[in-house]
């Protein structure tokens, strides 16, 4: 059931300091400025769908504005540890964030994506209404390196993944459909999965390029890598030697893919551990396991790498993962 909070019967010179504080329990703490001399009026309401919190906005103008000082605050509690992504479609009015150094203007209709473990500020010059779905960043398991792909940018959803993407979170956001907790973290799971295929579409990882004499040697690494990531020895070297090619070949049918051999293993073990991390059942195995599982021969390694690319410890990854239990 919905959770609306409104400034309807809130007096008018208590109405921004109550939407301040509405906005920081259903999303995250921020600072809000009115950008009007009249009476404040919003309305808000929140639904939880498995690890997701599905919000639809409607209000007057006003800026706000998450500080670094929110999001140290946040980063010291463990139940918030690693953030959300948020994912705002525009239903009425514009828009203007500000994130990473880049500035998205938003129409009506577009949809931008911020990043809440860091410092971003979101301008509303007239009335509005949007939805905010924020995903746990360990649900979406994506290195912080490709949610920069997107972050800070205006997207419009007129074809492809954006639209798809678009489409199902409005009609979620419309109307949160009762159901088990299994059934609910299957949808949540779909919202996920539309928005890292954006991720991989924006990034360019997904474009349609044209065939090349290379590309199906290239098909059979990536497929090869996938099925070998928990041999410890997977490397360029064993690759090369498995497909009867050289090393200095196999490096040159990487050259347009935007990624080496090595670091496309790491990453791609990087991601089955922060999977598996994520686990939310009572068998969920040792954070060791499962690094020895996906190839991780030396802790320390893969908790430096996993670290940087994630910006949690495994550990810490691990112990948040109770906001990704499904809710009803």
């Amino acid at each position: 059931m919905a959770l609306v909070v409104t400034t309807a019967s809130v007096p008018e010179g208590e109405r921004l300091a109550y939407w301040q504080d509405a906005l920081g329990r259903a999303l995250v703490p921020m600072t809000v400025t009115a950008r009007g001399d009249g009476p404040f009026e919003g309305r808000i309401s929140t639904e939880r769908l498995g690890c997701l919190r599905i919000s639809t906005i409607e209000a007057d103008a006003h800026r706000l504005s998450r500080t670094q000082a929110h999001v140290a605050d946040a980063s010291a509690s463990t139940a918030t540890a690693g953030g959300c992504v948020a994912v705002c479609v525009q239903t009425a009015g514009t828009a203007t964030l500000i994130q990473d150094g880049r500035r998205a203007v938003v129409a009506e209709g577009d949809l931008v994506v911020y990043d809440t473990a860091r410092p971003y500020s979101l301008d509303f010059p007239g009335r509005f209404s949007a939805h905010v779905v924020h995903m746990p960043r360990r649900a979406v398991g994506l290195p912080v390196a490709d949610l920069r792909q997107v972050t800070g940018t205006a997207i419009a959803a007129t074809e492809g993944v954006s639209a798809l993407l678009v489409s199902f979170l409005t009609s979620l956001s419309s109307s949160v459909p009762p159901c088990a907790p299994a059934v609910a973290a299957r949808l949540a799971t779909g919202v996920v999965d539309l928005f890292a295929a954006l991720v991989d579409q924006c990034s360019g990882r997904a474009a349609v390029r044209e065939r090349s004499p290379g590309d199906h040697h290239v098909l059979r690494v990536r497929d090869h890598i996938d099925r070998n990531l928990g041999d410890p020895d997977l490397s360029p070297q064993t690759v090369a030697a498995a497909h009867h090619i050289s090393v200095r070949y196999l490096h040159r049918l990487f050259e347009g893919e935007g990624v080496t051999v090595a670091r496309l293993i790491q990453q791609r073990r990087l991601e089955r551990c922060a999977h598996e991390l994520a686990r939310s059942d009572a068998m969920a195995p040792t954070v060791s396991a499962v690094a020895q599982r996906w190839g991780f021969a030396n802790p320390a390694h893969f908790s430096r790498v996993f670290r940087a690319a994630y910006g949690l410890s495994p550990r810490e990854w691990r112990d948040a993962r109770h906001d990704l239990l499904p809710t009803g």
